[in-house]
């Protein structure tokens, strides 16, 4: 995918406390990249839900919890 690498390592304890340092919704983004790019289940989830969502076939809140 990209023609130059860095290859590094970072202790978790490093990693960790960077991403706790982020602002609340630089986290959240990343955590979602993060998750995305290493797990192939979560981005077919995510295609199948926007098929779902194009397609009509979503319920509101209140359907699902019967409000």
């Amino acid at each position: 995918m990209y023609k130059n690498k860095i290859k590094m390592e970072i202790a978790p304890e490093i990693l960790i406390q960077a991403v706790m340092n982020m602002k609340k919704k630089e986290r959240e983004s990343f955590l979602e990249d993060l998750l995305a790019s290493t797990s192939p289940d979560y981005l077919e989830s995510i295609k199948e839900s926007r098929e779902d969502y194009k397609a009509g076939r979503v319920k509101s809140h209140d359907e699902i919890f019967d409000k």
